[in-house]
């Protein structure tokens, strides 16, 4: 390792690495009209994006292991649930249960998602310097299954997600474990994400470089 060089870069997920193609309120929109219920994909969009900002972190201290998955579920559920009764169209659907499972299921896989084009060639370079890989991010569960599809999984020797370890970005703790993985001081880590406060501000408060990467250009 050279001097100088981080002996690991923790990566953000959904914005970092991948995001969503076209839109959140685009998919949303494009399954809802499978189930009969009509609505712009940019109402969903706003009223998506102002309640996830008022939910509470995904975080479920309290919770047994097996139980996670139950409440990341509820968790996307209740958020779901507002954005379309604030589109005016909840009461349109028949079987409002069931279009979220589809809905759930759907971003737990590649088909929704796309890799930035920077990504590979990005990780590719590290790991030939030696450099190990980890991603810090409160997504959910799902994280692991849209990593294979993405063909992402393998570079990664942590993954470090918020309903996992009960403690969500910008909490300096979430970083603290994701060091303790690979026995590492935060001095010798970057972590590289898109939100200025989450990533940016808040591993450098833990202790890391922080580099933010403005996926808006």
């Amino acid at each position: 390792m050279t001097q100088g060089q981080p002996k690991v870069i923790f990566l953000d997920a959904v914005g970092t690495l991948f995001s969503v193609k076209g839109s959140i309120g685009g998919v949303y929109s494009q399954i809802a009209n499978d189930f009969g219920v009509r609505v712009p994909a940019e109402t969903i969009n706003s009223h998506f994006f102002s309640c996830l900002k008022v939910s509470p972190p995904p975080i479920f201290p309290n919770v047994e292991e097996k139980d996670i998955p139950g409440e990341e579920f509820n968790w996307w559920q209740n958020i779901s649930y507002k954005t379309f009764g604030k589109s005016g169209v909840l009461e349109h659907f028949s079987d409002f249960s069931a279009f979220f499972s589809e809905l759930y299921i759907h971003f737990g896989m590649a088909e929704p998602w796309f890799v930035y084009a920077d990504v590979f060639t990005s990780l590719k370079r590290w790991q030939k310097m030696g450099i190990d890989l980890g991603i810090i991010s409160n997504f959910d569960s799902r994280i692991y299954s849209v990593l294979e599809g993405l063909e992402l999984r393998d570079f990664f020797s942590s993954v470090t997600i918020s309903t996992q370890v009960g403690v969500a970005k910008p909490d300096p703790k979430i970083f603290a474990i994701a060091l303790e993985k690979h026995n590492c001081c935060a001095s010798e880590a970057w972590h590289i994400g898109d939100s200025i406060s989450k990533d940016y501000q808040a591993s450098k408060k833990a202790g890391l470089r922080g580099i933010w990467i403005n996926r808006q250009q």
